[in-house]
């Protein structure tokens, strides 16, 4: 009989507030107030999010995401930056004892990312799991999360189909991840510096050859909500659990506001 998780839709949010909500879940399942969760959203403005330990100085244009009216956040989880725009988020919160989650970081995402791969087969996606050697990952290193698909990120034709992230802290998991209908190109490599505007348009033009979303691959325009429904029923055929829905209530959000508050809107950004 499968196991029953709780399953979280908390829509459109800033992105202090989108974070301070993943943080919040893993504090939580870490007191034992949530069972394992899955958490679906989106973000009410586009929004560059960075690894905790990346660099950003010398690497990112502020002054361009002011003229995107673009929000910037630190996650808790590592990785490279993500534009976050026309997508859905998710995010999973688990105890690392648990029974199907392996002590290698590379195999849980193995484990954790077979409910994207499902959620890609519902909407006619063949996608295939990513495995690049170690070296590949090396020289492919790069300040933009959907120029490198690292083990088992999800790819079509070799072409990146969505990024994530993972922690352990507390005694659980968190991982979370992007699953982009559009990506905006142009405000992507805009919001980096290079050397020239002739470096920017090279690694932009590149670009198209290593991600896409899923809007082109289909030729469909679909929806946040279309893709919440997909990818549910992928999460619960490939992690082979039962979802029962949850509801935050007033104490949780007072939680939620004030770490998004004293936290995530008032970043350094270095």
């Amino acid at each position: 009989m499968p196991e029953e998780w709780g399953f979280l839709n908390t829509g459109h949010n800033n992105a202090a507030t989108n974070m301070a909500i993943d943080e919040a879940l893993l504090n939580w399942h870490s007191r034992g107030v949530i069972p394992p969760t899955l958490r679906f959203y989106g973000w009410s403005a586009p929004s560059l999010s960075v690894g905790r330990l990346q660099r950003v100085d010398k690497r990112i244009d502020f002054s361009a995401l002011e003229r995107y009216n673009c929000d910037f956040v630190r996650r808790l989880t590592g990785g490279s930056a993500v534009l976050h725009d026309d997508e859905l988020t998710y995010s999973i919160v688990v105890t690392e004892d648990h029974p199907f989650i392996p002590t290698s970081v590379r195999e849980a995402y193995h484990i954790l990312t077979r409910g994207i791969l499902e959620g890609y087969r519902n909407l006619g996606i063949q996608a295939d799991y990513a495995y690049p050697s170690r070296e590949e990952i090396i020289k492919g290193r790069s300040s933009v999360c959907f120029e490198q698909a690292t083990y088992y990120e999800l790819i079509i034709d070799d072409k990146k189909l969505s990024g994530n992230a993972q922690v352990r802290k507390d005694d659980v998991l968190l991982q979370h991840g992007s699953i982009p209908m559009n990506i905006n190109e142009k405000m992507l490599f805009d919001l980096f510096l290079f050397p020239s505007e002739r470096m920017r348009e090279k690694k932009r033009t590149s670009f198209y050859e290593k991600a896409i979303a899923i809007n082109a691959i289909t030729n469909q325009n679909y929806t946040y909500d279309m893709l919440v429904d997909a990818f549910y029923h992928g999460f619960q055929t490939g992690l082979d659990v039962k979802f029962k829905p949850m509801t935050l209530t007033d104490a949780q959000w007072d939680e939620i506001n004030q770490l998004a508050k004293s936290k995530y809107a008032t970043q350094i950004m270095n």
